[in-house]
């Protein structure tokens, strides 16, 4: 078999935490308050993040284990393939991809709008066209295109650079968001009373709290992160669990900080009835002025950084996966010379996310609200395999060199399934308060059609691959075995 290109142990603990936290964070946390509390009330959002957080943590044990027993780029895409083979791989691998990159494209186009809400007349330029309703620029563009070009040319330049900037990025994020909490609650106007009511008055608050708890797969994706950077740990992956919880639980309190901050600064349902550019910009300089609002800023600016990074990270590594694997073009596993990273795919992640301002904000939200089926469907993925790994007690007769008991964690990897699949449901069953509309349907139509033909296309070479080769392929040895238990 022909050698297999690995990358570089170069990332530490709390870089690889950065990146999950980062990642889960990212634009939303500081964008989407007033859209949350719309729909769901202030204390609705914070119970429905709570609640999103905790069954993350369910899925979290799965994730823990895999990690710690396959240490290979690729998380979601390897773990398909060990339960299920190479056809289920490709489908996990092909979904996620498409959810890295939006994220990606996302974040770039959030960090246009935050020049759009603090200098409207040096974004409001070269007046292109509208798309969706939304007015498109020409400098909009740039300076989206621009942030993704930085932090492609950081990626390329290695792993331990872009780890040790995302935990810097982090860290002004977190002491943001604490500063900005406690300077808008020792506010005279502000206070608890603005947070009032609760809930919209116009729904229930079982059904207000549920259309948060949908949102989990999408608040939360960030901590799938950890399993595609595993490659490059430069310590034990038996420390990926504990990273992934704190990860989540970090990212519980920042949602709900934020969340409290914009509500506290002045009654949410006059922010929200007044429908701002950005609702938590307009709130925060009413009460804080230009320092609370360079304070957000700031913060937002680090959350996007965290965003872009930590999903160029994540999608680079796992196009580079499945190209090791021969299921996508041989140029994404290619590495660069000097800095051993995957650099065609991180150059391919960049062209492809410039390409999605273009289209306008509205219609890349519909990218996103569709990819949070792709991002669900890996943590389904990832909880079957666990299940399919632990057994119930060692009375049975499975080889021991890829099974382990664990009658606790195999009842919490069902638990696992079953969230995933609710989650599904909440997105896909018409009626449910967190349906898709037409818009994410049809391109999550379109993504399966051509995910489908790419398929169809390569499965002859695919299939030709013998058991071992795979096996070496993605998870580096011959034979599928439990490491590090």
């Amino acid at each position: 078999m022909e050698n297999r290109q690995t990358l570089t142990k170069t990332l530490k603990a709390h870089w690889v935490w950065a990146i999950a936290l980062g990642s889960s964070i990212g634009w939303g946390a500081f964008v989407q308050p007033t859209n949350w509390m719309a729909d769901a009330g202030p204390l609705g959002v914070m119970i429905g993040f709570a609640i999103g957080g905790a069954l993350m943590l369910v899925i979290a044990v799965s994730y823990g284990f895999l990690v710690k027993s396959f240490p290979v780029t690729g998380g979601e895409f390897a773990y398909a393939f060990v339960s299920l083979g190479r056809t289920h791989a490709f489908i996990s691998g092909w979904f996620l991809t498409l959810g890295y990159i939006c994220i990606v494209a996302l974040n770039a186009s959030a960090f246009a709008l935050m020049f759009k809400f603090v200098f409207p007349a040096f974004i409001e330029n070269i007046y292109l066209y509208d798309m969706a309703g939304w007015q498109v620029y020409g400098v909009e563009i740039f300076i989206a295109s621009a942030a993704l070009l930085i932090f492609g040319l950081m990626n390329i330049r290695g792993a331990k650079f872009s780890g040790r900037m995302q935990f810097i990025f982090c860290s002004i994020m977190v002491l943001g968001v604490v500063l900005l909490t406690l300077l808008v609650g020792v506010q005279p106007e502000a206070g608890l009373s603005n947070v009032q009511p609760s809930f919209p008055t116009d729904t229930t608050a079982f059904a207000a709290i549920i259309v948060i708890v949908a949102m989990a797969p999408w608040a939360f994706v960030g901590f799938d992160n950890i399993p595609q950077a595993a490659e490059e740990f430069n310590f034990s992956s038996k420390k990926a669990y504990s990273l992934i919880v704190l990860a989540i639980i970090f990212a519980v309190v920042l949602y709900c900080l934020m969340t409290l901050a914009t509500a506290m600064a002045a009654p949410w349902e006059n922010i929200v009835a007044g429908n701002p550019l950005w609702g938590t910009g307009t709130v925060i300089q009413d009460t804080l002025g230009i320092v609370g609002l360079s304070i957000l800023v700031i913060a937002l600016t680090m959350g996007i950084f965290t965003g872009l990074n930590g999903f160029t990270i994540s999608s680079s590594r796992l196009l580079f996966a499945m190209s090791r694997a021969k299921i996508i073009p041989s140029q994404f596993s290619k590495l660069h010379p000097k800095y051993n990273t995957p650099h065609f795919s991180i150059i391919f992640t960049v062209i492809i996310a410039m390409i999605a301002p273009w289209f306008g904000r509205e219609a890349l939200l519909w990218v996103v609200d569709m990819s949070s089926i792709g991002v669900t469907i890996a943590y389904f993925y990832t909880c079957y395999t666990a299940f399919y790994l632990y057994k119930w007690s060692d009375k049975n007769d499975y080889d021991k060199t890829k099974f382990v008991v664990g009658p606790g964690k195999k009842v919490i990897a069902i638990l696992g399934m079953i969230i995933s699949l609710v989650f599904l449901s909440l997105l896909l069953i018409p009626g449910s308060p967190a349906f898709l509309g037409i818009e994410s349907r049809i391109a999550l139509v379109i993504w399966i059609i051509l995910g489908i033909a790419i398929y169809l296309a390569k499965r002859k070479s695919i299939n030709e691959m013998s058991e071992k080769e795979m096996n070496y392929l993605i998870v580096g040895e011959d034979e599928i075995k439990l490491k590090n238990q």
